[in-house]
C-alpha cells in the first residue's frame, strides 16, 4: 500500500527560523532534492498587498533559504510570475522579500521577462487531462525550470475555485504563461496535469507551507486571517495539500484536484495513508468555509455554469481587459483601502506574527 509523509510542527515567532530548519529535516528535504542541480524558490504572491495568510511570509522565505544553504544547496534562485490581478514588484516589496534574498545572495528572476527565461513547448510523457486540449499549439513552460529542483512556498488558505490552495496550486503561476486563465473551467484537472509535468522536469519537488496565520473564507485574497501557529513540509505535494485541507476542516478526497492526483498515483490524498511526523494534529479541524465575496459569484457563472460557452468572447478577446480592470478596482481600490487594510493593521498591531512581520520592514 502506498504511503505519504508530511511533517508538521507548531511554531512560535521567537524560534520560527530554527523551527523551519527542524521541519525540513523531519520532512527529508535534503534527501528529496538533488544537490547537483540548481534549486528554484517559488514563493506565492496571491495579492501584492501584505494581507495576512495570502502570501509567502518573510520568515518562511528566510527559513527555507537558511535550511537549504545549511544543507549544502548553493545554487538558489527565486522565480517570480506576473498575474492579471497582482503586481509582482509591489508584492515582493510590500511583503519584504527583497532584503532577505539580498542578504542570502539569492538572485530573483521573472518568468515574464525574456531576458531571464524563455517559454518552450514541452511534450509531457504523462497523459494530460486537459492541458493539451486547452493549448492545442503546445504546452509552454519556462526552459529555465528543466533540470532544477523546485521548492514551493504556499500558505494554508481557502480558495473560491478550488476550496483550498497550497503546494499543487503554487505551480500554476510558474508553469503557465499569462493565458493561464484559459484553464479556469478545468482548474482541478489543470493542477493535476501540472503536477505530472513537475515530476518529469524537476529532479526534486518540495513544499514548505505556512499556517502561522491561515486564511478562512473566500481566498486567496479576501479572507479572514486566523492564527494557527503551524507549518507543514513534505515532498509529496498531494499529501501536504491533503493534510492542510483536513486541518482546515475539509474532506481532502472531496476536493477535485486532490482526489484526481491521488487516483492518478501522483501522491497520496487519503489522510488515512499519510504519516504525520512531528506534532500531533490528528484532531485539528478548524471549521473553515469558503463562502463568497460577491464578485466570486460572477466568476462562477463564467467559469463553471452554462454561461461558460461565452468564455472565448470574454476572455480571449480584448474584452478581457474589462475583467482585469474590474478585479483591480474591486481588490485594490475598494477592498484594500476600505476593508482589508484595517484587517492587516489590526493583525500587525495585535498579534505576535504581525509584529514579526513588521520587524522585517527594517
Amino acid at each position: 500500500m502506498r504511503k505519504g509523509k508530511v511533517a508538521v510542527l507548531r511554531v512560535q515567532p521567537e524560534t520560527v527560523l530554527d523551527d523551519i530548519g527542524k521541519l525540513c529535516d523531519l520532512a527529508g528535504m535534503a534527501d528529496t532534492l538533488d544537490r547537483s542541480a540548481g534549486t528554484i524558490l517559488k514563493d506565492n504572491i496571491s495579492w501584492h498587498f501584505p494581507f495576512p495568510g495570502a502570501n509567502t511570509t518573510p520568515w518562511q522565505l528566510e527559513g527555507i533559504t537558511r535550511a537549504l544553504q545549511s544543507a549544502g544547496f548553493g545554487d538558489l534562485s527565486c522565480v517570480q510570475n506576473q498575474t492579471v490581478v497582482t503586481d509582482t514588484f509591489k508584492g515582493e516589496d510590500l511583503n519584504h522579500y527583497m532584503p532577505i534574498l539580498k542578504k542570502y545572495n539569492v538572485p530573483v528572476l521573472y518568468n515574464f521577462k525574456d531576458t531571464d527565461m524563455t517559454w518552450e513547448v514541452y511534450r509531457p510523457k504523462a497523459k494530460m487531462h486537459v492541458l493539451d486540449t486547452i493549448y492545442p499549439d503546445g504546452i509552454r513552460v519556462p526552459g529555465y525550470f528543466h533540470g532544477r529542483n523546485i521548492v514551493h512556498l504556499p500558505t494554508v488558505k481557502c480558495h473560491i475555485y478550488t476550496t483550498t490552495t497550497g503546494a499543487m496550486k503554487n505551480a500554476f503561476g510558474g508553469l503557465l504563461h499569462d493565458h493561464r486563465h484559459y484553464t479556469h473551467s478545468w482548474i482541478h484537472q489543470t493542477l493535476v496535469d501540472l503536477l505530472a509535468i513537475q515530476q518529469e522536469i524537476h529532479p526534486g519537488v518540495f513544499a514548505l507551507m505556512d499556517g502561522t496565520t491561515a486564511g478562512n473564507g473566500p481566498g486567496p485574497r479576501t479572507m479572514i486571517p486566523v492564527i494557527k501557529n503551524v507549518m507543514l513540509a513534505g515532498s509529496d505535494q498531494v499529501a501536504i495539500d491533503a493534510v492542510a485541507a483536513k486541518m482546515m476542516g475539509f474532506d481532502p478526497l472531496q476536493i477535485g484536484y486532490i482526489r484526481l492526483a491521488h487516483d492518478d498515483g501522483l501522491g497520496i490524498g487519503d489522510p488515512r495513508d499519510i504519516e504525520i511526523i512531528g506534532d500531533d494534529v490528528s484532531n485539528e479541524s478548524w471549521g473553515f468555509e469558503v463562502g463568497n465575496n460577491g464578485v466570486s459569484r460572477f466568476g462562477d457563472l463564467l467559469w463553471f455554469s452554462p454561461f461558460r460557452i461565452f468564455q472565448k468572447l470574454f476572455f480571449r478577446t480584448p474584452l478581457v481587459h474589462l475583467f482585469i480592470m474590474g478585479s483591480e478596482t474591486y481588490h485594490d481600490y475598494y477592498r484594500w483601502p476600505f476593508k482589508d487594510r484595517k484587517v492587516y493593521e489590526k493583525w500587525s498591531r495585535e498579534t505576535e506574527w504581525g509584529r514579526l512581520f513588521r520587524e522585517y520592514e527594517s
